[in-house]
């Protein structure tokens, strides 16, 4: 049997039992897929970040791939941030090469870390099938951005925390996250992410969606750096900057369990 490494760690957290819970499991090589999207469903988290260290000279430190019990996802923020936490060890910072998202670095930042995603702009568009299914009012603005994303822009921070989505029907839409965000009561912004067809009806606090928040709300408030709060069950406070074309998130991270696999 084989003993892969298990850590589990609340990545945007800032008080016990918050934030966004990922496993961080390093690996000495890669397992078929099925085997990783096993564990992944076996872990039963938003995601599961799996990692193997890259050779010297190969300009990132380690290769990163992430599952959610369903599917492999393009780019999660949280489980990243959960992995520089795991394996930075005493280093500045720490680099990973992804299959889609390209390389993402996760440095110290005061008691927290910092964690360099890029920036999504997105088009203004109407997607009344997806309105219709948030169960609250109408919002006031809707943009898309190819690859199944959408942002719902409400009145207020209210109206945000009030919606009752449908989860069976909008998991019938396919693999869309889907954002719904307004002006924040404590913080400059409110949020809340929701991705049924990847198997997460409701994603406590996500990185990726700040991909998109942060150069929208950049704009729209006429500065680079504003906070903001996911106010899913569990809940977390990112900081955002934008800095040209990425998102650079701020935030601490709790490891709560450590243990292994045995395979």
């Amino acid at each position: 049997m084989t003993r892969i490494p298990f850590t589990q760690v609340d990545a945007f957290a800032h008080a016990p039992f918050t934030g966004n819970p990922a496993a961080v499991m390093p690996l000495e090589r890669w397992l078929d897929d099925a085997v990783l999207q096993g564990i992944a469903q076996e872990n039963n988290l938003a995601e599961t970040a799996f990692t193997v260290k890259l050779p010297e000279g190969a300009g990132a430190d380690y290769e990163l791939r992430w599952f959610t019990p369903a599917v492999e996802v393009a780019l999660c923020g949280h489980a990243t941030l959960a992995s520089g936490h795991v394996l930075m060890g005493h280093a500045p910072d720490i680099r990973f090469r992804t299959r889609k998202a390209g390389d993402l670095i996760v440095s110290r930042s005061g008691s927290g870390y910092a964690l360099d995603l890029p920036a999504w702009e997105m088009a203004p568009a109407a997607r009344a099938d997806i309105a219709a299914l948030m169960g609250g009012p109408a919002p006031e603005a809707m943009h898309w951005r190819e690859g199944g994303y959408a942002l719902l822009v409400y009145a207020d921070e209210a109206a945000v925390r009030a919606l009752s989505p449908d989860f069976p029907a909008l998991a019938k839409l396919g693999d869309l996250l889907i954002i719904a965000t307004a002006p924040g009561s404590e913080t400059d912004v409110v949020s809340r992410a929701f991705a049924p067809g990847a198997g997460i009806d409701e994603d406590p606090v996500t990185g990726s969606a700040h991909c998109l928040l942060t150069p929208y709300w950049a704009a729209r408030l006429g500065r680079e750096r504003f906070t903001a709060y996911q106010a899913s069950r569990r809940g977390g406070y990112v900081g955002c900057q934008l800095a040209g074309d990425r998102a650079v998130l701020t935030g601490q991270c709790r490891t709560v369990i450590e243990g292994g696999y045995l395979l």
